[in-house]
């Protein structure tokens, strides 16, 4: 018999120790990442007393493959849209914590003289809080509910966005030891012109592909296109300079937006838990108790430096986001540790060759001590302000309440913002998807072309068909960077309201006249000799053509409502299951009106009748705009819709019409039988006698079931079985009849 790869036994004894572990982990109410890591430290080569792993770089690939899915999985949580619906409040917070706590990182590893490089990683580890361990330490604290537990999930949310850019940032910079603000630029900008590219290209694609294909796609089928396009993105990613955890994110972002997003997430978690159970194992493996005895000091000043650290800079951070003192201070407290995501930093650190070999055993041992003390530093908050209350004179604490809570709310936005920020937006948007299209036909149409039409006479006709082709391809993206949002309500308004609107809301117009020109030199200065007037002049000429097209408008306006019937595809979804309100909602809100799910009780008087039978309208005034039975969606539906128990009634109404709505259909239901002894059914045999009144009649008019509510299940005639009773029967003497009915009932009958 041959011999097992090491792999395999390595894997067997990673998951059985694992195992093992976080049963010990859970049984103590523990998180469980901690119990991947004490796992990984027990067969480890650094365990001298039980079996180690033998080949580790094997299990160093698994390990990057869980960091990917684990992203990947984090992406799919993920959604642009809330995060735009959250306002700035969030981003203050994050952007407070995370600057803050990277100094304080990077200066801790300064004062013990470690490394530049070093200190930078040391500083993005120390600001990644654990989203895992607080959602954890809320839930077994029965926090989770409370007003500041949702504020602190919002915050852990952009953290984890940040950290993600972090990595990219840090990857760039790992080459050099100097990184300037240039370099670091450059970084940002290249990441939002991917970040935006991929998104809006998938959401255009990716739910259009599903969609087409959805009535062949079963959950094995889901899991591995998901999985695929996961690693797609990976390789994708890896080939722009990106990392591939990097790309598995924004994949998982992008189907998150689509209706399977809650399938996949369902079929991805036990991949993800495996992968992710070995890249917490391989954490736990670099554990070396001779460098956690040798930095004890420093680990000691980084624990401090966390609890202390996040203690007064989450609080200020939640403070200038809005939050009151006590709110601020309770968010705060709750994000003192480390967890996930600075893992995955030092692994990078690593995997680059920039960080030093102590650095991850030192992390991960904060780690383990932080979110043991998560939850005292959660209760703790309490009592500190009530302290602080008392200690501190009543004007402070008062100036710093009034401080927090009178933060501007940044939902309520000119019009002349919002309008300015809508237009950048888009011209940013449609710039990104220009300057992708140009880049890929010139690096692979146009050599393409110029083979077709060798020589140096064609090739300036091999550079005409190109342009013209760019030109057409971007067409709708220009056409839309120009005349967008210049009939939106804001721009109308702004036009009517002054006449000094006028001439900025114009040159609106001429600055995104010119970013188009813009593109279409670049096109031509690139594919032909003329000189800039005549191409400045062709610019003008092409897109004031593009602008007056109808064929280019149709179809800019049909790519523009078809990403956005894919962006909010989810969000239909859930409208038409029910799960969320329909959006002409806020629109109801105006006139007193709102929209209120009522469910059908099952033992309701209504269950059976329709609509027209039960007259809601005339009875309390509402009217139901939808029925939701199971997967079926009934809308608008009419007078002969019959409602069945378990039935959601999507009802609009004022409060006052829905309350007794609402109190009529709890009301109106049958009460609870008491003679419910008397219901049970009994089989009974009858032998029709000479006197029997049933003699010479058939079945139907014999009045068993009408008159007596019994039934005849079947007749004796001497075989193994009953044989089935025809309604024409007519009973004969020595009949033998098998009845059904209750015991009542079968008394009358006899």
């Amino acid at each position: 018999m041959s011999e097992l790869p090491a792999l395999v036994k390595d894997l067997a004894l990673i998951l059985v120790v694992a195992g093992i572990v976080t049963l010990v982990f859970k049984k103590l109410k523990q998180p469980l990442v901690l119990g991947y890591i004490v796992a990984g430290f027990l067969v480890s080569p650094h365990m001298p007393y039980t079996a180690s792993v033998v080949d580790q770089k094997d299990i160093q690939t698994w390990a990057d493959i869980g960091v990917m899915f684990t992203l990947f999985s984090l992406g799919l949580d993920f959604s642009f849209k809330k995060i735009l619906k959250m306002g700035a409040s969030p981003i203050i917070t994050t952007c407070v914590i995370v600057f803050c706590m990277m100094m304080t990182g990077m200066c801790v590893g300064k004062m013990f003289g470690w490394e530049k490089m070093d200190c930078i990683f040391l500083g993005g580890m120390l600001a990644m809080s654990s989203t895992t361990i607080i959602y954890k330490a809320f839930d077994d604290l029965g926090l989770r509910q409370q007003h500041f537990a949702g504020i602190v999930m919002s915050v852990l949310i952009l953290e984890d966005i940040l950290a993600i850019v972090m990595m990219v940032m840090l990857s760039a910079i790992a080459g050099d030891n100097s990184p300037d603000s240039g370099q670091m630029l450059g970084s940002v900008l290249k990441i939002v012109f991917f970040l935006v590219l991929w998104f809006v290209v998938g959401i255009f694609a990716i739910p259009l592909f599903l969609r087409s294909t959805r009535k062949l796609i079963n959950n094995e089928v889901l899991l591995i296109v998901s999985l695929g396009l996961c690693c797609a993105m990976a390789v994708l990613s890896t080939h722009v300079g990106f990392s591939s955890a990097f790309g598995a994110f924004v994949m998982g972002s992008i189907l998150a937006e689509t209706i399977e997003a809650d399938k996949i997430i369902k079929l991805v978690e036990p991949v993800k838990n495996l992968f992710g159970a070995i890249f917490f194992v391989s954490v736990g493996m670099l554990v070396d108790p001779k460098i956690l005895v040798e930095y004890a000091f420093p680990i000691l000043a980084l624990v401090l430096a966390i609890l202390i650290g996040q203690a007064v800079f989450g609080t200020l951070g939640y403070a200038m986001g809005g939050e009151s003192l006590k709110s601020a201070m309770r968010c705060g407290f709750s994000m003192a540790q480390i967890g996930e995501f600075s893992f995955i930093i030092a692994s990078l650190g690593l995997a680059l060759g920039v960080i030093s070999d102590f650095l991850y055993p030192v992390v991960v041992a904060v780690s383990v001590i932080t979110t043991f003390l998560t939850p005292y530093m959660i209760n703790a908050s309490t009592p500190v302000y009530n302290t602080l209350e008392r200690r501190l004179p009543q004007k402070w604490i008062k100036f710093m309440n009034h401080f927090t809570m009178s933060h501007p709310n940044t939902n309520q936005q000119s019009i002349w913002k919002k309008l300015l920020t809508q237009m950048a937006t888009n011209t940013l948007i449609y710039g990104i998807l220009s300057s992708a299209v140009i880049t890929l036909i010139f690096t692979f149409v146009l050599p393409f072309i110029i083979k077709l039409l060798p020589g140096r006479q064609l090739l300036p006709y091999a550079n005409i068909i190109a342009g013209i082709i760019t030109i057409l391809c971007i067409s709708p993206f220009l056409r839309a960077m120009v005349m967008k949002k210049n009939h939106s309500e804001e721009f109308r308004r702004l036009w009517v309201e002054s006449n000094w609107n006028r001439l900025p809301l114009i040159f609106t117009i001429i600055v995104r006249f010119v970013i188009a020109m813009g593109f279409v030199f670049y096109i031509c200065n690139t594919l032909t000799r003329f000189n800039n007037a005549i191409l400045i002049t062709i610019g003008f000429i092409v897109v004031c053509l593009l602008l007056f097209s109808r064929w280019i408008k149709h179809r800019s306006i049909k790519l523009e409502r078809l990403f956005l019937l894919n962006l909010r595809s989810r969000d239909i979804e859930a409208q038409v299951k029910g799960k969320k309100k329909p959006l002409y909602e806020g629109h109801l809100l105006d006139r007193n009106l709102h929209i209120s799910d009522f469910e059908i009780p099952e033992d309701s008087k209504w269950a059976g009748m329709t609509l027209r039978e039960i007259n809601l309208g005339q009875r309390f005034g509402v009217h139901v705009s939808s029925v939701l039975r199971g997967r079926q969606r009934i809308n608008i539906p009419n007078g002969e819709t019959i409602l069945f128990p378990g039935d959601t009634l999507q009802v609009i109404g004022s409060d006052d019409q829905l309350s007794k709505f609402g109190a009529s259909l709890n009301t109106e239901q049958y009460d609870d039988d008491p003679d419910i002894e008397k219901r049970e059914m009994k089989l009974r045999q009858i032998i029709i006698s000479g006197s029997s009144m049933f003699i010479g009649k058939t079945l139907q008019e014999s009045g068993i079931r009408d008159k007596y509510n019994c039934m005849v299940v079947g007749l004796e005639e001497g075989k193994e079985n009953l044989s089935a009773v025809n309604p024409s029967h007519v009973f004969a003497k020595g009949d033998i009849i098998w009845i059904v009915g209750e015991e009542e009932d079968l008394a009358k009958l006899s």
